[in-house]
């Protein structure tokens, strides 16, 4: 009875070393998203641009439930990419951008711009080896725009699609190849959305109106 005693302790250690071991190895897979955006070469649209990121796209990130053992929970988190990819973007397609204070509207104390465009991350999927059964991520995005007045009266509101797919097999690791393909499908949105601003009919009518319209030739 005494040597048993003496075991049970230490026994109860390993098991919960073990265990804690074992949780940690069985944890998600975290992705804080990291990559380079080049600006836009383009004739900047002569507007003096504001921009608001909501709490939910600034602190963006989506998670996938592990279905089996033989797949990872995922928490991939793009939203400060996200933030750096626009903010470079709309800095080289308008004459001037502006980080507003708060969201736009009546009661706030932003500054006077021509608009403001507030960006929406409506929906996402992605696709892993263990879901296609070939060593490929991808990653699909839908956002929604708002184009608003400084008081927040509408402008525009249109949607944008954005794909990303990891460009090579061989990465170092299943998180490096996760973030490789959510950049590749940031720098596809910023390159329709530079492309296409001018061509969504709600705006091509405002900068009409605004004698802004320009021809913009990204390259």
């Amino acid at each position: 009875m005494s040597r048993s005693m003496i075991i049970a302790p230490e026994f109860r250690l390993l098991l919960l070393a073990s265990l804690a071991l074992l949780l940690s190895a069985c944890g998600p897979a975290r992705v804080v998203v990291e990559g380079k955006f080049p600006e836009p070469l383009m004739e900047p649209v002569p507007l003096k641009m504001g921009v608001w990121y909501g709490e939910d796209f600034a602190g963006h990130e989506f998670h996938d439930e592990a279905k089996s053992r033989s797949e990872s929970k995922w928490i991939v988190k793009t939203g400060q990419a996200q933030v750096q990819m626009w903010d470079t973007l709309l800095a080289g397609m308008f004459t001037e951008l502006v980080q507003m204070k708060g969201e736009p509207g009546a009661d706030q104390m932003n500054p006077v711009v021509n608009a403001v465009l507030i960006p929406h991350v409506d929906e996402l999927q992605y696709t892993i080896p263990t879901h296609t059964n070939i060593n490929i991520y991808e990653i699909w995005m839908r956002y929604r725009f708002e184009l608003v007045t400084t008081g927040g009266e509408p402008i525009a509101q249109w949607t944008m699609s954005a794909y990303g797919k990891t460009p090579t097999a061989f990465l170092r690791s299943k998180e490096d190849a996760v973030n490789m393909a959510a950049v590749m499908a940031l720098r596809d949105a910023g390159a329709n959305f530079a492309t296409h601003f001018t061509r969504v009919p709600e705006v091509q009518a405002w900068l009409e109106e605004r004698g802004a319209l320009t021809t913009e030739v990204p390259l």
